[in-house]
């Protein structure tokens, strides 16, 4: 009796749970119409940001089904009309994320579901993506490249400094005090590429890349004076709780200048080019003075932007995650391992807990990476070589036909690969029929 009453349970229990899925399907797909509509009419109004109207082809993803949901057909056919919009399904050998991809013969802005609720938290989402979609046209390229200073004690102090400057400045009236907030930030900038040699231009390339796209989501988004305050106080709070800062500074730096810029000059960003630096671009726009003692400058300063404490917090930071390069540099460099060479590579990942391990590279705890090879996903930790020509994981396990399974990844071999292993090393690699 007792067992019969719990199947009975469980039936129910499932039963719920699929009206419950189904209702959150519908519901979702109820205001999918909706979104594009906004999205539409918000690019349609700041169309001189840019000089062309942003809106274009727009895939909605979503992550537990892989099921699409578009503004427009694609040219293979895949996409079928579904009331005012098209939906499908994305094939396995795709990798989806809020970005920009080519897709069956269209340049498309790809955003996973489920949306932000907030309205001008949703339209600053999406007009970043359309702002990747037609970026290449607007002559700016990118080039991945690495900010692992920014995994570094005085890189991160540093950047936290010019941060707590820059959202003082954004919440200044005072014109002289938004002057002289936006100087120390620049300082405090100038003094983290000095201790950093080089990293001027690998900064610049990324904000270019993704600091450009969230000014323009931040624009088209439409927040008022009230709106935009929080955005910047809410946005940079946020994310210095993220584990890392090396992929996700640029949203956060290109704003805070590109909007209080833009107060002055709404063309700003029609000035400059791919090979824009911006930050001399922003200390001669705002006519800004850099001390020439950077380092008795940043000391003096630093008080003011709650310097001990970032000192203090960045300083306990470095202890802890010793133990943890420590132990990946013993999982994917000392011990035998299993190294995979790209051919033709795409990648998916999260960019705020990744973890720079000295020369060596950076690992993603979570990555999905397809190649002619197949599909590789890692829910564990990889190791990504600095100039991702190839990917590190543990030995494999145990091998299902053309499935391979190692601690925390999956293989999925395509015809013509297999994996062999080199009994001197005790390494394994990918072979080619």
């Amino acid at each position: 009796m007792k067992q019969i009453k719990l199947t009975a349970l469980f039936t129910l229990l499932f039963l719920f749970a699929k009206c419950e899925g189904r209702q959150k399907e519908q519901s979702l797909h109820k205001n999918i119409p909706a979104f594009f509509s906004e999205i539409k009419e918000a690019t349609q109004k700041n169309k001189d940001l840019w000089g062309i109207d942003l809106y274009g082809p727009m895939l909605f993803i979503d992550p537990q089904t892989r099921q699409l949901f578009a503004n427009e057909p694609d040219m293979a056919g895949a996409l079928k009309p579904d009331g005012s919009i098209y939906s499908g399904f994305l094939p396995n050998n795709v990798n989806f994320a809020n970005t920009a991809i080519d897709w069956n013969g269209k340049r498309w802005a790809m955003i996973m579901l489920p949306l932000p609720k907030n309205k001008q938290e949703r339209i600053t989402l999406l007009a970043h993506e359309l702002f990747h979609k037609v970026q290449p046209s607007l002559g700016f390229t990118f080039y991945n490249v690495e900010n692992n200073h920014l995994d570094q004690k005085d890189g991160r102090i540093y950047l936290r400094l010019e941060l707590e400057a820059l959202k003082k400045a954004t919440q200044s009236s005072s014109e002289a005090e938004i002057q002289q907030h936006l100087t120390n930030a620049l300082t405090f900038r100038k003094y983290r590429n000095k201790l950093f040699p080089g990293t001027n231009i690998t900064e610049n390339t990324l904000e270019l890349h993704e600091g450009l796209a969230e000014f323009t989501g931040l624009i088209i988004s439409g927040r008022n004076k009230k709106q935009t305050k929080k955005y910047f106080v809410d946005g940079i709070n946020s994310f210095f709780t993220n584990p890392t800062f090396v992929r996700s500074f640029a949203y956060y730096t290109v704003p805070a200048y590109g909007y209080l810029l833009y107060n002055k000059n709404r063309n700003w960003n029609k000035d400059i080019t791919s090979t824009t630096n911006l930050t001399n671009f922003f200390i001669k726009e705002f006519n800004i003075d850099i001390p020439t003692d950077l380092k008795k400058t940043v000391e003096l300063l630093s008080d003011n932007y709650n310097g001990k404490a970032i000192i203090r917090e960045e300083t306990e930071r470095e202890e802890k995650i010793r133990k943890t390069i420590a132990e990946y540099k013993r999982k994917f460099i000392e011990s035998p391992h299993f190294e995979l060479r790209f051919e033709n590579m795409n990648v998916s990942f999260d960019p705020r807990n990744i973890m720079p391990i000295d020369n060596y590279g950076t690992v993603y705890p979570n990555i999905r990476i397809t190649d002619l090879w197949g599909i590789l996903t890692v829910e564990k930790g990889a190791l990504m070589s600095p100039n991702w020509d190839k990917i590190t994981i543990t030995n494999p396990i145990r091998t299902e036909n053309k499935k391979v399974i190692g601690d925390g990844w999956t293989l999925e071999l395509t015809d013509g690969y297999f994996i062999q292993k080199d009994e001197k090393s005790g390494n394994y690699r990918l072979m080619k029929k």
